[in-house]
C-alpha cells in the first residue's frame, strides 16, 4: 500500500513537529512507499522552519507553503490534489487525533473506498460540541447520507474518489463537499471510532465567526448544484 498523508498547520510550529516525525514513522511501518505533506497556509510563527528541518532529515517529508492564508478549505484542497499515491490521509496539524491508529483506517480500507474515524469521545468545549452536532444534523438532512462525524479529521481515501468529486469548497464545508460527492458516485464509505485529545498548544480557529457564515453559504450553494444534478 501507498499512501500520501497531509495536514494543514496554521501557526502550528509547537505541535506539527512532533506530529510530522510520528505519522512518518507511522507510515514506514505500514507502507511500500508514502509521503508526508505539511501544507504550511501562510503562518506567522516558525512553522516553516519546524518543517524544513524534519524535510533535510526525512526524504519522505514535503512542505508545502501558502503565501496567504487561504483557510481551511484551500489548506485541505492543496493537500488532497498535492498527493501522489493511490491512497490519501489526512488529518489537522494540532496534534489533537493520535496518527498511531492510521493502521485502523487501513484495515477498514479493504472493504471500502472512503474510511472515515468518527471522535469516541470529543475532547472539546460543549459549544463546538452543540455546533458540530447542529451542523451534522442539517447536513444529513439535505444530503440524505449518514456519518455519524462528518468533520473527524482522520479520513483515508481512494485518490480516485478525490479526483472524480473535484470538490470546490473553500472553507469549513470541504470534508461535507467530498462525502456529499463520493455518496452520489456510489463510493463506499465506512467508519469507525478513533480517540481526540485536548489541544495541547497553539489556538483553534474554526469557531470564527467568518469561517461559519462561509461554510453555511457553500453548504446551501452545494445542496442546490446536487439537487438539480440528480
Amino acid at each position: 500500500m501507498k499512501i500520501s498523508a497531509f495536514f494543514p498547520a496554521y501557526n502550528e510550529a509547537l505541535n506539527v513537529g512532533e506530529l510530522t516525525k510520528k505519522t512518518s514513522k507511522v507510515l514506514a511501518g505500514i507502507c511500500e512507499d508514502y509521503e508526508v505533506i505539511v501544507v504550511n497556509d501562510g503562518s506567522k510563527d516558525n512553522t516553516i522552519e519546524v518543517v524544513s528541518a524534519i524535510a533535510k532529515e526525512d526524504s519522505h517529508v514535503k512542505l508545502i507553503t501558502h503565501e496567504v492564508n487561504k483557510g481551511y478549505g484551500g489548506a485541505v484542497k492543496t493537500g488532497l490534489y498535492s498527493a501522489k499515491f493511490e491512497w490519501v490521509f489526512f488529518t489537522d496539524g494540532d496534534g489533537q487525533f493520535d496518527v498511531g491508529e492510521i493502521p485502523v483506517l487501513v484495515e477498514l480500507s479493504k472493504t471500502c473506498d472512503v474510511a472515515i474515524g468518527f471522535r469516541i469521545k470529543r475532547a472539546d468545549s460543549f459549544v463546538r460540541k452543540l455546533n458540530a452536532f447542529l451542523w451534522g444534523t442539517l447536513v444529513k438532512t439535505l444530503f440524505k447520507f449518514r456519518v455519524k462525524d462528518i468533520d473527524c479529521a482522520f479520513k483515508l481515501i481512494k485518490k480516485e474518489v478525490i479526483d472524480k468529486a473535484k470538490v470546490e469548497a473553500e472553507g469549513a464545508m470541504i470534508s461535507t463537499e467530498l462525502l456529499a460527492k463520493a455518496v452520489k458516485m456510489g463510493y463506499v464509505i465506512k467508519e469507525v471510532g478513533v480517540h481526540h485529545y485536548p489541544r495541547r498548544a497553539g489556538t483553534q480557529t474554526g469557531a470564527n465567526i467568518k469561517v461559519i457564515f462561509r461554510a453555511f453559504v457553500e453548504l446551501f450553494k452545494l445542496a442546490d448544484k446536487i439537487n438539480k444534478s440528480k
